[in-house]
């Protein structure tokens, strides 16, 4: 067994281990990814299950605040009982949920299937980065932490191609059932081939952090969906959430500071690069979910592309996703890691910029072209920073290490859903407000109407059963002036993250890795550099 503080014995088979957690990692990524595609087919009232944009909105955000808020508690459980049982567990529940998920007879049971799937999640994605951190030679660690960012590119590029195919040949709940196979899979390989990590160490959950920081994200979330939702975006039904969701929040950082076993470990944050690299990802993620997010609804809606089209061209942004971050560890070898942070981020900005200039009729081929510099863009992200992260955590934090990274990256897919979907509800709304509609005089009633003022979809499903294209027409424009605000406000906020890179990841002299003294112990003053 070894000591406090030191890392765990390399396993002999250290890539085997590293291909049986990247595809649990994977698995995330592949059912986030498929989701995407699928959004269009759950608001279809006759081939899914008519859900409004609220309510899509919550069953990806129900996911992703579900995961954020018990990352704290996955990265506990891996550094307490080991990532190996927290990777058995993680697994079990997600495709239990998953199975459930599949067979949800309404919007709101469909919420809660994924609301237990992003569980699931949150004891996979912290004990998957521990093995890795844990069972890999430090010399390769840096190339093992880049394959296990490039799952991420794996699974969206699966996604969209699989989820496609479903729902042209089957059911919406066969884009949830599909991960009930992979799962047993890999519980199978995690069983035979990762092997037992647990340190010496128990951390104790804490449980009352744990309650304040779902509660918080929750309120924060559900205020930024109210605005979209409702007619005005300033009301109580927005800011009384929002205030709640805050303060829950400073009370949940406040507790960590006091706490003896604090789910967010607030010392992390003195090691170099760890907190300029949490707010990175976190902008980072922010903005690209919340481009997924109106992605799929124009590549489905104004551009007219079938689920299978749609899964094909986002393809694009997977493979950027891989090459990225497959080429990170060398530019920031050549440029440094903030340059290459820098240089990624700002791609990605450009490209969101240039949605802007889409339309119905925008070529194919400048989609993929966007998507695949966008998707490089972000593959030099995400290993730099995680390794810049990493790199000063002692062994024994690894588990709480790896959460605060997950955490950034799903509690910013949070926020971008929601402030996307926000944007994209409030402008359709605005548009479509005013608007004397096509078919009101051949008899489109008043509760029509309404729908069609709604919700794009909605719109587009009248028109094809009353056989008003005017109509369609119409929901698509006011559709892409909402696109087009959404997508210059994700510009913005890349663009931001950009700064942070260039002023917060500077080259230091690292710390040694024990630096983090456990709870009790008299802390050191940081040491300038």
């Amino acid at each position: 067994m070894t000591g406090p503080g030191e890392p765990a014995a390399v396993p002999s088979r250290p890539w085997a281990v590293l291909l049986v957690v990247v595809c649990a990692q994977m698995l995330i990524w592949l059912d986030t990814s498929i989701l995407n595609v699928a959004v269009t087919t759950l608001a279809d009232p006759a081939e899914g299950l008519g859900a409004t944009p609220p309510e899509l909105e919550w069953v990806a955000s129900a996911y992703t605040l579900v995961f954020a808020g018990g990352l704290f508690a996955g990265g506990a459980l891996a550094d307490r009982f080991g990532p190996r049982a927290t990777l058995l567990a993680g697994l079990a529940l997600f495709g239990t949920a998953s199975a459930a998920g599949a067979f949800a007879g309404s919007p709101a049971w469909l919420v809660v299937a994924r609301a237990f799937m992003g569980a699931g999640s949150a004891l996979l994605m912290p004990a998957t980065l521990s093995v890795i951190v844990q069972s890999t030679p430090e010399a390769k660690r840096t190339r093992a932490i880049a394959i296990w960012s490039s799952s991420s590119g794996l699974g969206v590029a699966v996604g969209p191609v699989v989820g496609g195919a479903l729902l042209s040949n089957f059911w919406w709940g066969s884009v949830f059932l599909v991960n009930v196979p992979i799962v047993a899979l890999c519980l199978a390989g995690v069983a035979t081939v990762v092997p037992e990590l647990k340190g010496p160490r128990r951390r104790p959950l804490d449980l009352p952090g744990l309650a304040l920081s779902v509660l918080g994200l929750g309120g924060v979330v559900y205020g930024i969906i109210e605005a979209g939702d409702g007619q005005t975006w300033y009301g109580p039904h927005v800011l009384l959430p929002l205030a709640l969701g805050g303060a829950l929040l400073c009370a949940f950082v406040a507790g960590q500071r006091r706490s003896p076993a604090p789910s967010l470990d607030l010392r992390l944050f003195r090691q170099p690069g760890f907190a300029a690299g949490s707010v990175v990802l976190l902008i980072a993620f922010m903005a690209l979910a919340g481009h997924l997010f109106y992605a799929a609804f124009y590549l489905q809606g104004p551009r007219g592309l079938s689920p299978a089209e749609a899964g094909t061209v986002m393809i694009a942004a997977a493979v950027g996703i891989v090459l990225g971050s497959q080429a990170s560890p060398a530019l920031s070898r050549l440029l440094s890691a903030r340059w290459t942070v820098a240089a990624g981020v700002l791609a990605t900005a450009v490209t969101y910029v240039a949605y802007a200039w889409l339309d119905g009729q925008t070529p194919v081929g400048a989609i993929v072209a966007l998507l695949w510099i966008q998707g490089c863009g972000m593959g030099l992200v995400g290993t730099p920073v995680t390794a810049a992260m990493m790199s000063g955590v002692p062994p024994h934090l690894a588990g709480a290490g790896s959460a605060v990274n997950s955490v950034t990256r799903q509690v910013g897919g949070t926020l971008g859903v929601a402030m996307a979907g926000s944007i994209l509800s409030g402008v359709y709304r605005e548009r479509m407000a005013d608007a004397e509609l096509p078919g009101t005089a051949q008899g489109l009633s008043p509760a029509a109407e309404e729908r069609a003022r709604a919700s794009a979809e909605a719109a587009r499903s009248l028109a094809g059963s009353l056989r008003l294209p005017e109509l369609a027409a119409a929901a698509d424009r006011a559709f892409l002036d909402a696109m087009y605000s959404a997508t210059l406000v994700v510009a913005a906020l890349a663009l931001v993250g950009c700064a942070v890179a260039v002023a917060g990841l500077r080259t230091r002299a690292p710390r040694p890795r024990n630096v983090v003294p456990e709870r009790g112990a008299r802390d050191e003053p940081a040491q300038s550099t």
